[in-house]
C-alpha cells in the first residue's frame, strides 16, 4: 500500500474513531490484511493510535456537556486496568489464536448491532434537548 492509502485510512479512521463508530476496527483490518504485521503489531499500534484520538474527542465531548465527567472517571478507572491485563494476555497468545478470537469478537459485535433495537437515537436526542434547555 501507498502512502497515500496509508494516509486515508488513517483518516477515516480518526474520523471514525472520534464519532465512536469503530474507527479502530477499520485500522486494525487493514494493517492485517493489507500490511505484512502480524495481529498483535496491527492491535498495538490501534492501540496508540487509539489515545490522542480519544483525548481529543473527550475534550469536545465534554465541552459539549455530552460526557458525565464522574461517570467517565469511574469507567477510566475499571478500564485502564482492564487494557493492561488484556495486553498482556494478547502477548501470551499465539498470533493464529488472537486473529480467530478477533474475528469472532467482530463477528458478535456486527449481529448485535444489526439485530438491536434502536433505542438510542431517542436517547441521545432527549440527552441533546436537556442540554440546550440547560438541564444536562
Amino acid at each position: 500500500m501507498s502512502f497515500i492509502a496509508a494516509s486515508v485510512v488513517g483518516f477515516l479512521s480518526g474520523v471514525l474513531a472520534s464519532m465512536g463508530l469503530g474507527g479502530g476496527f477499520v485500522l486494525v483490518v487493514y494493517f492485517a490484511i493489507f500490511t505484512d504485521f502480524v495481529q498483535k503489531g496491527a492491535q498495538g499500534i490501534n492501540l496508540l493510535f487509539f489515545i490522542p484520538i480519544t483525548v481529543i474527542a473527550a475534550a469536545i465531548h465534554i465541552k459539549n456537556r455530552l460526557i458525565d465527567v464522574k461517570t467517565a472517571l469511574v469507567c477510566s478507572a475499571i478500564g485502564i486496568p482492564a487494557v493492561v491485563a488484556g495486553f498482556y494476555l494478547a502477548q501470551s497468545m499465539d498470533n493464529g489464536w488472537l486473529r480467530k478470537g478477533f474475528a469472532v469478537f467482530i463477528i458478535i459485535s456486527g449481529l448485535k448491532d444489526l439485530l438491536a433495537k434502536d433505542k438510542g437515537g431517542k436517547d441521545r436526542d432527549k440527552c441533546i434537548k436537556d442540554r440546550d434547555n440547560g438541564q444536562g
